[in-house]
């Protein structure tokens, strides 16, 4: 018998849960579908949250020709074959080009999506893409720029609590047991937002009690785990628990700590490059200013994984990883853009300072645009006082110096040039 998450795998909208946004009344998605109209997009969320099962929908509900690729088992041939058939298909179709679904399509390599650019550009096939990866990152440019990237959502409390409920009311062998939820942190939280392993963990509960009312309780759902803990995506374990662990034990200063959970994913087989992506942002994120090297390392290292490859590139995210754990901490940058989307978000769009604006032409120059700007080389220390923020907030700070040694001394040149500003 197929698992319950493939029993209960929706095959209209209507019984589509969550991605409101992308596929709720009156959204651009579900238009596109209904209106059987289908530009090449690429899926881009979390395990679990119906990439594969739109696509599938989309199957059902179109009139076309409908291809299948998975990024894990498919080369450069299996592309070519499966474009062969579509272009052959295109003759016998009246509904519109062939539909091309490829899982895991951040698992292509270069020479792999550049075999579907043809086929692509010129409509020989609509691409559907589904990826758990930045496509930025994962999917080379050309494609990317004649697909639209639509962004799946982790399912809500409340989208997987509907699903739970669908569950047990419609699936015939769950339906043939009383199933009450007493208690549903635990079943959510272990969920994380992934409606497969919202019904891998129910399946196993029920399963586990052969007999009576399955009572759903925090401590049932966390002890049927603790006893099987394959029961539920490994994968998201080390997408979300240990990359988690990794990057608050560099925030916290401990090598040791850092070095271990790097460990737990390499032997875990997780993706080099999403631990380098990572590790760049930690680099911005929690390091900062208190060590701009910090960030030239980890770029280096997500470059230098490219070109050394796998195993020695563990060395190199070694490195990285201890430097960056070792290294002094800042999160003022991170704070200050955070400070000022806030700001922007309150005040609007503000009109920039006349002498600010740029004027290539004389009807903006007879507006003053660019009039009374001094150009800062022309002074001392390259420096003169003058206004760069709008009228409305002229006196409002927003980057805040922290007690670290590298920030302590831009604060002291900062203060020196605006006197006593910083």
């Amino acid at each position: 018998m197929p698992p319950l998450a493939e029993r209960l795998r929706p095959q209209t909208l209507d019984n589509y849960i969550g991605q409101k946004h992308l596929v709720g009344e009156k959204s651009i998605l579900r238009q596109m579908i209904e209106s059987g109209n289908i530009a090449s997009f690429i899926l881009w969320g979390p395990p679990g949250v119906g990439k594969t099962t739109l696509a599938k929908i989309i199957a059902n509900k179109l009139d076309r020709p409908f291809y299948t690729l998975s990024a894990v088992t498919s080369g450069v041939k299996d592309v070519r074959e499966v474009i062969e058939k579509a272009k052959q298909s295109r003759f016998f179709s009246q509904g519109g080009n062939p539909i091309l679904f490829i899982d895991e399509i951040h698992r292509f390599s270069k020479s792999q999506q550049d075999s579907l650019l043809g086929a692509v550009e010129n409509g020989t096939v609509t691409l559907i893409g589904a990826t758990t990866e930045n496509p930025s990152f994962e999917v080379i440019t050309p494609l990317l720029s004649r697909c639209q990237v639509y962004v799946l959502k982790s399912l809500e409390k409340e989208d997987l609590m509907e699903l739970a409920q669908r569950a047990i009311v419609s699936d015939s062998e769950l339906k043939k047991r009383e199933i009450v939820f007493d208690e549903t942190e635990s079943l959510i939280r272990y969920s994380g937002g992934d409606a497969r392993k919202l019904l891998n963990i129910l399946e196993l509960v029920v399963s586990a009690e052969p007999v009576g009312v399955v009572h759903f309780t925090n401590e049932i759902v966390t002890e049927r785990l603790q006893q099987n803990p394959m029961a539920y995506d490994k994968d998201g374990e080390m997408h979300y628990d240990i990359i988690s662990a990794f990057i608050k034990s560099i925030r916290g200063s401990d090598p040791d700590g850092a070095i271990y959970w790097l460990a737990r994913m390499v032997a875990g087989g997780e993706d080099p490059k999403f631990i380098a992506r990572r590790l760049v942002i930690s680099a911005a994120e929690d390091i900062g200013l208190a060590n701009p090297n910090a960030l030239l390392l980890a770029n280096a290292c997500f470059d230098a994984l490219h070109k050394i490859g796998w195993p020695e590139g563990r060395i190199i995210l070694a490195q990285t990883t201890v430097y960056l754990a070792a290294s002094a901490k800042s999160n003022s940058a991170y704070l200050a853009i955070d400070e000022a989307l806030a700001l922007v978000e309150r005040t609007g769009n503000l009109p920039v300072p006349l002498h600010l604006r740029n004027s290539p032409t004389k009807l903006m120059k007879d507006l003053n645009y660019g009039k009374n700007y001094k150009y800062s080389h022309d002074f001392p220390n390259n420096f003169v006082a003058q206004q760069f923020l709008p009228d409305e907030i002229k006196d409002i700070s927003i980057w805040k110096v922290q007690e670290n040694q590298a920030e302590k001394k831009l604060g002291e040149w900062l203060r020196l040039l605006w006197k006593g500003r910083y």
